[in-house]
């Protein structure tokens, strides 16, 4: 079952991009999702993921999920500002943040 929300933080388990957190920008039905990190993956061109290739967090950033929801556009800065906190300086997740 799908239980991934938009604006939802996830990390990424498998692909190029393992290792790598990522936000929810929408659900596209019960296998797939976009993804996007504003720097290889902007909000122009969100990454299609399987969600059996990604971990949720429980963090949900209220504001991004608003905007998206009310059709108002993000930015790909607002994005890596908000995952910023995710990275370690060396690039590899922060293996301390809690996940489902």
């Amino acid at each position: 079952m799908n239980d991934f929300k938009i604006g939802q933080v996830v990390r990424s388990t498998a692909g190029r991009d393992k290792g790598q957190f990522m936000v929810v920008v929408q659900v596209v039905d019960e296998n797939f999702i976009l993804v996007c990190n504003g720097k290889l993956r902007k909000v122009n061109n969100p990454k299609k993921k399987k969600i059996k290739h990604l971990a949720k967090t429980n963090h949900i950033v209220k504001e991004l999920q608003e905007k998206i929801l009310n059709g108002n556009k993000i930015t790909n800065a607002e994005i890596r500002k908000i995952l910023e906190s995710y990275h370690t300086p060396d690039g590899v997740g922060n293996e301390n943040r809690e996940e489902v």
